[in-house]
């Protein structure tokens, strides 16, 4: 249901009572770097734009500057989320590729960071491939913006926001728990609900664990009952585990995982059967390529599907969604996901399972443009709230 004037209203006096003084000029890299409050703010400043948009008045906050784009993996969600949430707030996009940049020719990181930001005011990246790599380049880069912004080489420090990396998918995890928010009518039903973040099968090898490692991640701060399911030797970061351990302690929910995926949908709210390769595997892969062994990278590769094809039978199917919650669990995926019969011949999901739940899959990944216009603007504004009721008060038509 969209939202009226006064439901934004109530939404900036919520924010108001929230402390956001640590998110301004800062960047926005892991969920669990940030505190409740911090958190709290993003969903609601998503939702306050979400509702501006909805009654055709104009976020536009920047009247000139640029959003830099950098994705060094493919995609589509998240690339056109961040294009579109630019755009909201009034900036035009730029994507650096880097095949046509002087990188090629020796340019260093932070150099690059330093010439891509004269007239930029957020810089999105996604690296999500190499272990111990995309954190690291996110890392330097907006380090070297810092310096840059200090030196007196940039007018502004460009906000960095994590499109993804070897270790969270923060929009992602963020616009997800969004979407369960408003499907459960409010944070406050959310507790005790169970979630089964399982690995699914999949005829491919090399896809990132900063999906789950997110849910586990996040899901945690809410009291829910986070169950985390894979065959053996399908570990995620142990580090990530141990955040997603203290949350639920914090929170008076709960985190285990079960090597079963019938023993993580039994009674499961949601379910979000996805596949990645193991944290091992990922390992390897990142170290064959650093020493440019592609013959070895091939064999490794074949090695791995032929262990993934030992799991086929986890797939979401109709039989193991009718053993969840009254069996109708929120079924629920970041997308693309490999649907058995469709996008390939096995994989993750039943193609009868993934139609059923074509518009939540729809509305889930609807959030993740407004979850990284509010990073942005929370980084930008020292008093958010009064910027959103200068932006209401206004008024100004979207549309003419």
């Amino acid at each position: 249901m969209a939202k009226t004037k006064s439901d934004i209203e109530a939404l900036i006096n919520k924010l108001e009572s929230l402390n956001t003084e640590g998110m301004y000029l800062d960047d926005f890299f892991h969920t669990w770097k940030k505190n409740d409050d911090e958190i709290d703010a993003v969903f609601t400043v998503a939702e306050i734009l979400r509702g501006l948009r909805e009654n055709n008045i104009s976020a536009k906050v920047f009247d000139s500057g640029l959003g830099i784009s950098i994705f060094r993996d493919n995609s589509t969600r998240t690339r056109f989320s961040f294009a579109s949430a630019c755009n909201l707030l009034g900036l035009e996009v730029q994507d650096l590729d880097e095949k046509l940049s002087q990188i090629a020719h020796g340019e260093t990181v932070r150099e690059t960071a330093n010439m891509v930001s004269f007239m930029a005011d957020v810089i999105g990246i996604r690296d999500d491939m190499y272990i111990g790599k995309g954190h690291t380049y996110m890392k330097t880069v907006s380090e070297a913006v810092q310096e840059g912004y200090k030196d007196d080489v940039l007018e502004q420090r460009p906000t960095i926001v994590n499109l993804q990396c070897d270790i969270d998918h923060p929009t992602q995890a963020m616009a997800d728990m969004l979407h369960v928010i408003n499907h459960f009518g409010g944070v406050e039903n959310l507790k005790g609900k169970k979630i089964a973040m399982t690995w699914a099968y999949s005829p491919s090898y090399g896809k990132p664990l900063s999906v789950p490692q997110g849910i586990i991640g996040l899901f945690t701060r809410f009291g829910m009952d986070v169950v985390l399911a894979h065959p053996e030797g399908y570990d995620v970061m142990s580090d990530v585990e141990d955040v997603a351990a203290e949350n639920a302690k914090k929170s008076g929910g709960s985190y285990k995982k079960v090597s079963s995926m019938q023993e993580a949908f039994k009674d499961a709210d949601i379910v979000y059967p996805k596949s990645w390769a193991p944290y091992a595997v990922m390992e390897e892969r990142t170290k064959l390529v650093e020493e440019g062994k592609f013959d070895d990278l091939k064999e490794l590769e074949k090695r791995c599907l032929a262990n993934n094809a030992k799991f086929k039978d986890w797939t979401c199917s109709e039989e193991l969604m009718k053993s969840t919650k009254d069996g109708k669990a929120l079924y629920m995926h970041c997308l693309p996901a490999d649907i058995t019969g469709v996008s390939c011949k096995e994989g993750e999901v039943d193609a009868s399972v993934f139609d059923r739940y074509l518009v939540p899959l729809y509305k889930e990944a609807s959030y993740k443009p407004y979850i990284i216009a509010a990073m942005i603007f929370l980084s930008k504004f020292k008093d958010p709230s009064a910027k959103l009721s200068e932006l209401l008060e206004a008024g100004k038509k979207r549309i003419k």
